[in-house]
């Protein structure tokens, strides 16, 4: 009879020790439930103790959650249809109130999630136009959209980490519109860079050639100023050379002679001179003084040349 009583008193603590511990499990949380109402939270991973068939625990998930959300039609500012499908990555952030407002269910905090993104998106995405809306998807789209959402939830102690649309199209039968629209409006900002394009090099252009005039003006004018200061300088050189009367007497007499060369020309030798004129006065030595002495010779030799090859030309 003892053993008999000894194997139950034996089984029933193991059944007392088996009903006191719980282990709780990484990204786990145990909530200590007695009577029906949360005492305390466990979140260290191991085993716990709690008060058997008294106290009960549920382990509630604390991890990062993905939930698709189903599309939705959404109407920009602009009264364009658009259509949004988004995701959403959230977490419990309170363990108590979650389980107070929703037993600790995820289906139940799915739907509130759910239609707070909805509420969010759709809000946001009718504030803006449908150009805002292309432009601002994206990091920017789902910081508000997040933002948004995470104000209708904060009562149920779950949070949005990140509210993203993962696509944002157009209805079937508008997409056509929306491309043409767009085709036009890079069109017109590419021609816009052109036209700028353009007027910059006509600008580069009109400077250049002004550039090109003014070095052109600039090098003209110092030539000139060279050549004026190259014929001054000839003029002193030639006035420094013929400064005296015997100079100036004999440059004239050369001169002269130049005439008397140009004039016999052709076959016809014959030159008629005034008796007066200052060539005949050369030739018949007058005023000459000493200038005579010294030419007259050159000029026998000269007309000696010329009537050797006139002679020579004959035969």
């Amino acid at each position: 009879m003892k053993k008999i009583i000894l194997a139950i008193v034996i089984i029933l603590a193991l059944i007392t020790l088996g009903a006191s511990v719980y282990t709780v499990e990484y990204n786990d949380a145990g909530i200590v439930k007695q009577f029906g109402k949360a005492v305390r939270v466990e979140t260290n991973a191991g085993l716990h103790f709690k008060i058997p068939f008294i106290q009960d625990v549920q382990a509630i998930y604390v991890g990062n959650r993905i939930y698709d959300i189903p599309q939705s039609d959404v109407i920009t500012r602009d009264k364009k249809s658009m259509i949004a499908d988004d995701y959403v990555i959230w977490t419990v952030k309170d363990v108590v109130k979650y389980y107070q407002t929703l037993g600790g269910v995820s289906a139940r905090a799915e739907e509130r999630i759910d239609a707070a993104v909805y509420n969010a998106t759709k809000n946001i995405i009718s504030s803006m136009t449908q150009d805002e809306v292309i432009e601002a998807r994206g990091i920017e789209l789902t910081n508000l959209i997040t933002q948004k959402s995470n104000t209708d939830i904060t009562g149920y102690g779950i949070e949005i980490l990140t509210a993203e649309i993962k696509a944002l199209d157009l209805p079937e039968d508008n997409k056509a519109a929306v491309y043409e629209r767009m085709i036009s409006e890079r069109g017109n900002i590419a021609a816009g860079y052109t036209a700028k394009g353009e007027a910059e090099a006509q600008k580069i252009r009109n400077e250049t050639d002004k550039q090109v005039a003014i070095t052109l003006a600039n090098a003209k004018k110092e030539a000139e100023t060279l050549t004026a200061e190259g014929e001054a300088e000839y003029m002193r050189i030639l006035s420094d050379a013929y400064n005296d009367a015997d100079k100036a007497d004999f440059y004239n007499f050369i001169r002269s002679l130049d005439a008397i060369k140009a004039s016999l020309k052709g076959s016809n030798k014959t030159l008629i001179l005034d008796r007066d004129s200052e060539i005949a006065k050369i030739l018949y030595g007058e005023d000459l003084g000493d200038v005579s002495d010294m030419v007259f010779p050159a000029i026998t030799d000269a007309v000696q040349a010329d009537a050797e090859e006139d002679a020579a030309d004959i035969e």
